[in-house]
C-alpha cells in the first residue's frame, strides 16, 4: 500500500518547516553555553512535525471483492454510531446512520462510500462541538454529498467538523461519477463522517469497530430496493 503526503498538507507542512526552521537554526547558532536548549526544542519540532506529517498521509487504496450493492467505510477510524433515524436534509425518510469518528492520528481523506453519480451537495456553516457528540452531525460545520446508485438507491454521506476541525474539504459535485477507490475529500484535524442508508441495509459492523476508508465493507444495499 503506497503512501503519499495529501494535497492539503502541502503548504502547512512547508509553513511548519519553515517555522521551526526559524525558531531552532538561531538556537544552535547560539547555543555552546546551554546545549540542552537547542536539542530540547529540536526533539520538540521534530515529533511535532512528524504528527503533522502523519495525519497528511494519503494512501491509495485498491478495493478488493465484489462492488456491486457494496458500501465501504468512507474513513479511518472508529464506528460510533450505529441507528435508525430520519433524516431531514435530503432524503426526508427513516434511514440508518453510521457514524465513524477520526481521531488526530487517522488519515484524514475521506473516501466516496459506493459507487454511482453525485446528485447533491451542500456546505452548512455551523458550530466546533465535539465530533463524537450526536448533536454534532446537524449544529457543527459539515457538509453533504448525495451519491446515487446506477439502480436508483441514494446514500447521504455528511463530514461533520469537530473541536479541532476547521475546515472541511469536499470535492465532488453534482454531476460527477463516484468511485469507492476515489477521495471524496478531507477534513483537517479530527472529525467524523456519517453515512445515512437505506433502510433494509445489511450492516457488517458494530460499534466500536474500526474502519479503513475505502476499504472496509460496511454494508451491503439491499437489492433493487
Amino acid at each position: 500500500m503506497r503512501v503519499k503526503i495529501h494535497r492539503e498538507g502541502a503548504n502547512i507542512l512547508t509553513f511548519l518547516l519553515i517555522g521551526l526552521l526559524i525558531i531552532n537554526i538561531p538556537l544552535w547558532l547560539h547555543g555552546e553555553i546551554h546545549l540542552a536548549i537547542p536539542i530540547t526544542t529540536t526533539s520538540i519540532s521534530a515529533v511535532l512535525f512528524l504528527l503533522i506529517l502523519n495525519f497528511f498521509r494519503s494512501p491509495r487504496r485498491h478495493f478488493k471483492g465484489e462492488r456491486k450493492d457494496v458500501v465501504v467505510a468512507s474513513a479511518d477510524g472508529k464506528v460510533v454510531a450505529l441507528e435508525e433515524v430520519f433524516e431531514d436534509e435530503f432524503l426526508h425518510r427513516r434511514v440508518i446512520q453510521l457514524s465513524v469518528f477520526m481521531s488526530v492520528f487517522n488519515v484524514h481523506a475521506n473516501w466516496f462510500p459506493i459507487d454511482g453519480k453525485v446528485v447533491y451537495t451542500k456546505h452548512h456553516s455551523g458550530r466546533f462541538m465535539a465530533a463524537y457528540l450526536p448533536k454534532s452531525s446537524t449544529e457543527n460545520e459539515r457538509s453533504t454529498v448525495v451519491i446515487e446508485t446506477e439502480n436508483g438507491q441514494q446514500v447521504l454521506m455528511r463530514q461533520v467538523a469537530g473541536a479541532m476541525a476547521r475546515r472541511i474539504v469536499t470535492y465532488a459535485d453534482p454531476g460527477d461519477d463516484a468511485n469507492i477507490e476515489d477521495h471524496m475529500g478531507f477534513i483537517k484535524f479530527g472529525s467524523r463522517v456519517d453515512l445515512y442508508l437505506p433502510l433494509g441495509t445489511e450492516i457488517f459492523v458494530k460499534v466500536g469497530d474500526k474502519t479503513l476508508g475505502g476499504v472496509t465493507t460496511v454494508g451491503r444495499l439491499k437489492p433493487n430496493a
